[in-house]
């Protein structure tokens, strides 16, 4: 499995193996809902304390490290803000898995860190299971060993995760640059 530094509070998925209960949600989840307007002068921490409570009011207390959100088609839709793949990211969340992503949501997610997953068969994760993630191999595991299939992010993308979003992949790289 690939390795993913998440160097944010509460990410501990730094040896690949992100495992944990997966969270669904439906179509259009907008990133009002994870960043809520509101909360915007608070900080990450006030705003990840708001992530998606108003579609499900135990999720930014009863997330754990680990877990993954599943969402329907068209995740992240709505403003481009950053703050929305931030707070998820600083929940713990290891990963979002959807059919289709906004292409905001998706490149802003990616640039803070956290993987994204397309997957067509997302249905197939059931709220509460318990589930693994194989970035490298391109799938989320499900407790019986059998593997629902994701696309596959790009190597030059799994770099920038594997360094923690787009800044510290920079910045490693200038580093290898200068010695």
């Amino acid at each position: 499995m690939t390795e993913i530094r998440m160097e944010t509070p509460g990410n501990t998925a730094s040896d690949g193996q992100a495992a944990g209960r997966i969270w669904r949600f439906g179509d259009n989840v907008d990133t009002d809902a994870m960043a809520p307007a509101t909360q915007m002068k608070g900080g990450i921490e006030q705003i990840a304390r708001h992530c998606l409570a108003g579609l499900r009011p135990e999720f930014p207390s009863a997330v754990r490290p680990g877990d993954l959100v599943v969402g329907g088609r068209h995740f992240g839709v709505g403003s481009s803000r950053e703050q929305a793949p931030q707070a998820l990211r600083h929940l713990g969340v290891a990963a979002v898995i959807a059919p289709s992503f906004a292409g905001l949501f998706y490149r802003n997610a990616l640039n803070l860190g956290l993987p994204a997953l397309v997957c067509a068969d997302a249905s197939r994760l059931l709220d509460g299971e318990q589930a693994s993630l194989d970035l490298d191999g391109a799938a989320v595991v499900l407790p019986d060993g059998s593997r629902v299939p994701c696309e596959p992010i790009p190597a030059f993308l799994l770099d920038m995760l594997r360094a923690g979003g787009l800044i510290p992949h920079l910045k490693r790289r200038l580093a290898q640059q200068r010695a």
